[in-house]
């Protein structure tokens, strides 16, 4: 799974050639729907929300717009394998906002020694897209997707906050739910669909990022989890920006400069030291 998560930022860019960035995420997250109603309806998981989760689930489905806009828009600006390495880095985010917002999930050392691991990889990513006396297309949108990282791992957290007392069904289901009417109307109100450019490959892309990811992802995940404990899963974390740079390189021809291969080490590394278990 988190191989395929790697896969996420080439199937955006490909579904970029003819949907922009909100609608995309619009159609993405209609296949998403479809996907995580039915299993939920083969379950029999109750998915209408109680009277008290309203407010929640408002919260969290504008936390939820907020980072996918900037993700599409961030995949948009900037190479796919920069894009893979940049937003694999939510767990630290997460980390970071755990500190503060979840009970007896405080930074250790070796979470600290992994941040500290995964800053210099960054830096050298965006150091490796752009020079400071020369913004350009690659580094602005290298920013932008660092920024969805940062939400996105700020959204996990308060998932889990939240999860205490909502199922994480209806958590995952209603953010979507919630965030269409906003992606549709920023969608017809700023953004022009290119139908001229209607082909496999971004068909492919939105039925990637529907199914594989926002459905199958998601259900997959809620099955390890009943198996295996979250540390263990996250413990994986590495694999994902490496598997988003080769598939990048493979599916959108990117060049892996040294910068790259360096970068996405030290964010793997980073992420190992945060997100392996604890040894007994």
């Amino acid at each position: 799974m988190h191989a395929l998560w790697g896969g996420n930022p080439v199937a955006v860019k490909f579904g970029l050639l003819v949907f922009p960035p909100m609608w995309s995420a619009f159609i993405r997250f209609v296949i998403g729907i479809v996907c995580i109603a039915s299993w939920a309806a083969v379950r029999g998981i109750p998915m209408w929300p109680k009277p008290g989760e309203w407010r929640l689930l408002m919260m969290i489905g504008i936390l939820f717009v907020l980072q996918i806009g900037a993700m599409n828009i961030g995949f948009d600006l900037t190479q796919g394998s920069i894009a893979a390495i940049l937003i694999s880095t939510n767990p630290f985010f997460a980390a970071l906002a755990a500190h503060f917002m979840i009970v007896g999930d405080h930074l250790s050392a070796r979470k600290v020694i992994g941040l500290i691991v995964a800053f210099a990889g960054i830096v050298v990513v965006l150091l490796g897209g752009f020079s400071f006396e020369n913004l350009n297309r690659i580094g602005l949108g290298g920013v932008v997707v660092l920024l969805s990282a940062a939400l996105l791992g700020l959204r996990l957290v308060f998932m889990a906050r939240i999860q205490q007392k909502i199922s994480g069904v209806r958590v995952v289901l209603w953010q979507m739910i919630l965030s269409l009417p906003l992606f549709a109307i920023a969608g017809a109100t700023l953004e022009t669909i290119r139908w001229e450019n209607l082909a496999f490959a971004p068909i492919a892309g939105l039925l990637y990022q529907g199914v594989v990811i926002a459905g199958v992802g998601f259900m997959v995940i809620s099955y390890l989890l009943s198996r295996y404990t979250p540390s263990v899963i996250a413990s994986f974390n590495f694999i994902s920006p490496v598997s988003g740079v080769l598939l990048s390189a493979a599916f959108l021809g990117d060049q892996i400069t040294p910068a790259i291969v360096c970068g996405v080490a030290l964010v793997g590394v980073g992420l190992y030291f945060v997100s392996r278990p604890k040894v007994a």
